[in-house]
């Protein structure tokens, strides 16, 4: 007599245990804030913290960059769709920027935020050291894309450089066939090494919040920004306009997407950044949860690193509404074709400064010097409030960039909605162990050559 096979049961699902690491954030930010204005003389030695935790971040962005174009241009049968996506994606950003441009114009001409302020000399010895660490100009900004050597862009952490070089030995590796697919598999498993490092990095975050947090308050405390509260919560209007309604709108008319959804996705890694006031110490996650949710990898290789140098809308928000707000405490307006110039000017000059923390500082000073130098003292009004700029910015950025992302994939033909119908229900879980996948949507002009020989599929560990 035969019995019936008893099904074997599925192993129980392993518990997320980040979800504990988060929110040790949360509470690490909130203790950071308490420590800084209870002792703030001593919350100013924690800098180190966040510092060092930020330097950690950075240092894996290069490598991850680099994987991730090399492994999305690499594969891709036809040369012609990179060229595509590249330039929709370059196409989408200059839009974007100035329409960001634009309703920091708006809001900033309604508020006059800066009118009544006075400049003391503090502020304008503030203002002459932010001019001398000002950007380059935009031949040595282009001049300084290209590396010193082919490998210098992965040690020397130049996001342009690097998306340079990986674009270059995608290229080769299309070139070069099915020899290539050695290569490929080769890079896939080091991207697997390098998100796994980035995975142990992470669980640091709580004291690096600490650090930054703790120091910010420290060092300005709330006495030092009440003044200024007008400027700063314009600020943080305008780019929740822009973020809920401008993007927001076009997601869900382009893409039929959720931006509240999208947001909440990448609810973690706006944590992040809220910790550490830089937008990169998300970008390696936002690449690898840009590939869960449904996006091509080209796609997602091409517009991240390439929108965190371009695609700056926060910091565009940011250089409008702080030079109206200069040129208004100095008493000297600008005039709305003054407004134009200068803003345009500070766009270019400011590629390739995105989520460097403070360097939006640097990049408005810079602009004010080269067109409007009678202002350039006053932007030692904003220095004890820019770090809380920074976090807005620095947030817009970051969101800014998620949503080009899933458009460039719609236009292009890399975006999987139903993969993205699911991820964003909670049907499909990230994985916080290894930021990698067996989902990988291959549209049709992505799909690799059907004489080649396939390129591996890596899976999630299993322990």
């Amino acid at each position: 007599m035969s019995t019936a096979a008893t099904p074997t049961p599925a192993p129980p699902r392993r518990r997320d245990r980040t979800t504990y690491l988060y929110l040790a954030v949360v509470l690490a930010v909130i203790a950071g804030a308490v420590f800084g204005l209870l002792a703030p003389k001593a919350a100013l030695e924690a800098k180190p913290l966040g510092t060092g935790f930020v330097n950690l971040i950075k240092m894996m962005i290069s490598p991850i960059i680099f994987c991730t174009i090399v492994l999305g241009v690499g594969s891709v049968r036809r040369a012609a769709s990179v060229g595509r996506v590249g330039g929709l994606a370059l196409g989408y950003f200059l839009v974007m920027s100035t329409v960001a441009l634009a309703i920091g114009l708006v809001i900033g001409n309604l508020l006059h935020p800066g009118a009544g302020l006075h400049l003391t000399a503090a502020a304008k010895a503030a203002g002459a050291k932010q001019a001398a660490n000002a950007p380059a100009s935009t031949v040595d900004f282009l001049l300084g894309v290209i590396p010193t050597s082919l490998f210098s862009s992965l040690t020397a952490g130049a996001v342009l450089q690097t998306l340079l070089v990986a674009l270059l030995v995608g290229f080769a590796l299309h070139a070069i066939g099915p020899s290539g697919r050695a290569i490929l598999t080769g890079v896939e498993h080091l991207q697997r090494l390098v998100f796994r490092i980035l995975a142990m990095i992470m669980w640091l975050a709580p004291i690096g919040a600490f650090g930054a947090i703790a120091a910010v308050v420290g060092a300005g405390g709330w006495k030092a920004i009440e003044s200024l509260l007008q400027i700063m919560l314009g600020f943080y209007l305008t780019c929740a306009i822009f973020v809920f309604v401008v993007l927001g709108a076009l997601l869900r008319t382009v893409a039929g997407v959720n931006i509240l959804l999208l947001l909440r996705y990448l609810a973690r890694e706006f944590l992040l950044i809220l910790g550490t006031s830089s937008s990169e110490s998300a970008l390696p996650r936002l690449v690898a949860k840009m590939e869960h949710l449904g996006v091509s990898r080209t796609v997602v290789g091409l517009t991240v690193p390439t929108g965190y140098s371009f695609n700056l809308d926060g910091t565009a928000i940011y250089l409008t509404m702080a030079s109206l707000f200069i040129a208004d405490a100095l008493g000297n307006p600008l005039s709305v074709g003054q407004q134009v110039s200068l803003l345009l000017f500070m766009i270019i000059a400011s590629k390739g400064a995105a989520g460097v923390t403070g360097a939006g500082l640097s990049t408005l000073a810079g602009g004010l010097q080269a067109h409007r130098p009678e202002l350039v003292d006053g932007v030692g009004l904003i220095v004890g409030i820019d770090r809380f700029m920074s976090e807005a910015r620095a947030l817009t950025n970051f969101a800014g960039n998620a949503v080009a992302t899933v458009l460039v994939g719609k236009w292009t033909g890399g975006f999987d909605r139903e993969r993205c119908a699911e991820v964003l229900a909670g049907n499909a879980p990230f994985d916080e162990r290894t930021m990698l996948d067996d989902h990988a949507p291959a549209p049709a002009s992505e799909d690799p050559d059907p004489t080649s020989t396939p390129t591996t599929t890596l899976t999630p560990a299993a322990g």
